[in-house]
């Protein structure tokens, strides 16, 4: 048995779709207290009444982690709601497709700046409460692309996920000596509604390539998360987590014709 997260306040970036709700679903049924963030004030409103009903409290906080500003003011919703934070899940993505021909500077600013910089200004807006908490975690949201795949359209994407995990080892020996543990949950292909808009077609194929047959789900992130936040997972850091049912595994997809 864990020990219990319940009272605990976990903050979720990008919580109001996607893998971030899964992810703020799973502590919320976990009895935390949990703050989910998103730009459209309204889509993170009605994100945050579904997921009151799995448990714990949910509320949400609009907002842009590329911005200092924005996530400076997160944490003082945060801290002024439930006076600290516990758990720091920076899960804001985006994956915008661009070629490398046709890709602006701008595209590669938009996808560095929410995906790389807005986790490094979320994790320092929290790190005061994150000291105090005495069992402070940051968990990162990178991905299988990147760190050990690539897709044509996603080069900017790619090189932002990886470099999550380069701040990530560098950030979990500097907060080690706080008690806080910094690690990383890497998404295969998860079901969102990111995913739906890359057709049928890609889903179908996708899924047979995995070696469990099937795409992921939401609450699959979710729990990884979960864990690393536990108690039991005190002595993790710096660590990277895997969640894609095998799909980085076959050297080629005949590898798989053989099971």
């Amino acid at each position: 048995m864990f020990t219990p997260i319940e009272g605990r306040t976990v903050v979720v970036t990008g919580g109001s779709r996607g893998i971030g709700k899964g992810i703020a679903r799973v502590f919320a049924a976990a009895g935390a207290n949990v703050v989910i963030t998103g730009r459209d004030p309204a889509v993170a409103e009605a994100a945050a009444a579904e997921l009151g009903k799995a448990g714990g409290t949910v509320s949400y906080v609009a907002g842009d982690v590329a911005s200092a500003a924005d996530t400076g003011r997160l944490a003082e919703e945060v801290l002024g709601r439930h006076g600290g934070c516990d758990i720091v899940c920076a899960n804001a993505g985006i994956f915008p497709a661009a070629s490398l021909d046709a890709m602006t500077e701008a595209d590669i600013d938009l996808v560095l700046g929410v995906n790389v910089k807005g986790a490094l200004l979320t994790v320092q807006a929290f790190l005061p409460a994150l000291k105090a908490s005495g069992h402070g975690r940051v968990i990162l949201t990178s991905s299988i692309t990147g760190p050990f795949t690539g897709y044509p359209g996603w080069a900017h994407y790619g090189a932002s996920k990886a470099a999550m995990l380069g701040y990530m080892r560098t950030a979990a020996i500097e907060l080690a000596p706080h008690r806080i543990t910094v690690n990383a949950v890497l998404p295969g292909n998860i079901l969102t509604e990111g995913l739906s808009e890359q057709g049928e077609d890609y889903l179908r194929s996708t899924e047979a390539v995995i070696p469990m047959r099937r795409l992921g789900d939401v609450e699959d992130i979710g729990n990884a998360a979960l864990f690393l936040a536990t108690d039991e997972a005190a002595y993790i850091t710096g660590q990277s987590i895997v969640v894609d049912g095998g799909q980085i595994l076959p050297e080629s997809p005949a590898a798989l014709d053989e099971i």
